[in-house]
């Protein structure tokens, strides 16, 4: 993605955003699997909680697993303010930019069919929808949002946008089957369950192919439209960071608007509830409130106080975040890792359970080291 975010105050780049986008990529390219490892070699209260956060609640309800693709679309978000600044100041015209969002949207919408297995075509049993597609739908949207109008603006889309979700879920009837006389339809208003949810009846009418999980798609059609508003927070948070203000301002701003998101957003779960499959608007706001909180803490830390030295290993994740993920579906780093240290896992005892997960995150990291070394960076 367009990753050109420098401060206003200064030349130097945002590091935070580079750290907290590798930190969020760790979970996926191997960290979790490491971190629930450990309920096999320490099993006790702790680590089978982390064993529990690292799992996706399976309908409504909230882990940090949860977390972490909406993290990512508003990481997405969040540097539009810069790099679309950037290319305005460069002198490109409007044509040239609405062109440059159109490719990079394309080139995502195919890689992610080609993740899919595209090259099977087999169109019958192919996912036409799926991570990178979401990714390309939020970016697309968002951009030509954050494009044409000023924050005030953007903020109001966000509300207008889920308070409209929220009362097409909730009140449009939706035909599931047929009533007692076998002939006329049963409709059901605001049922949230996976069989009769709006949603999933959109994506059976709309969507070809497999559906993820039967009744509808984790990046349905419907879904993706509150899934546009987690961008637009994000780019809301970037528009914020390439103010005047100072950096401590910035951090206490993006703290407040955290607090406030995630309260909103648990009390609106109440009555909505917060649903990652779904995108409801309870959970755009709760977890929008999360990566804000993240943001504000990764900010604080690395661009505010300058500890910057930990935050390499994550700013390596970071900088090739979907280089690694697509290239994990084709390339067996689990079988890398194991080919080296296969021995050392059968003599390691219960610490086997760790090495095998270990080595293959540090295979992934190694690869994007080289890359990051060698200035070697892939932009969709």
């Amino acid at each position: 993605m367009d990753d050109e975010h420098r401060d206003s105050n200064s030349s130097t780049r945002v590091l935070s955003i580079d750290a907290l986008r590798g930190f969020d990529m760790f979970w996926i390219i191997g960290g979790g699997a490491v971190f629930e490892s450990f309920v096999k070699i320490w099993p006790n209260r702790v680590t089978e909680t982390i064993h529990q956060q690292l799992e996706h609640v399976e309908w409504a309800g909230f882990h940090f697993e949860d977390l972490i693709f909406p993290t990512f679309v508003f990481l997405v978000g969040a540097v539009m303010p810069f790099s679309i600044s950037k290319r305005l100041e460069r002198g490109q015209s409007s044509l040239v930019l609405h062109l440059h969002v159109i490719k990079r949207t394309a080139a995502l919408l195919f890689l992610g069919l080609l993740f899919n297995e595209l090259q099977r075509f087999n169109w019958a049993e192919m996912r036409w929808l799926g991570v990178l597609q979401r990714i390309a739908l939020c970016y697309f949207f968002a951009a030509l949002i954050v494009i044409h109008t000023r924050w005030r603006t953007q903020a109001i889309i966000i509300a207008v946008i889920l308070l409209a979700y929220w009362a097409a879920t909730m009140l449009v009837p939706v035909p599931w089957g047929v009533g007692a006389d076998g002939i006329t339809p049963k409709y059901v208003v605001g049922d949230l369950t996976p069989q009769r949810c709006l949603s999933s009846y959109i994506d059976q009418k709309l969507i070809p192919g497999e559906l993820y999980y039967g009744y509808g798609d984790n990046e349905g059609l419907f879904s993706t439209l509150p899934a546009i508003c987690t961008a637009l927070l994000g780019a809301l948070a970037g528009c914020w960071l390439r103010s005047n203000r100072s950096g401590s301002q910035k951090t206490a701003g993006l703290a407040m608007a955290g607090v406030a998101c995630v309260a909103v957003g648990y009390l609106w779960g109440l009555a909505f509830p917060i649903i990652k499959i779904l995108w409801t608007s309870s959970y755009v706001l709760f977890a929008g409130g999360w990566s804000l909180l993240l943001l504000a803490l990764f900010y604080w830390v690395i661009d505010v106080l300058g500890f910057k030295k930990w935050a390499f290993f994550f700013v390596v994740i970071g900088m090739n975040p979907i280089t690694i993920y697509f290239l994990q579906r084709f390339v067996d780093f689990g079988g890398i890792a194991e080919f080296f240290l296969s021995g050392v896992a059968a003599h390691a005892d219960i610490y086997a359970a760790l090495i095998l997960p270990l080595g293959a995150l540090m295979v992934r990291w190694l690869l994007l080291w080289f890359l990051y070394r060698h200035k070697i960076f892939f932009k969709v």
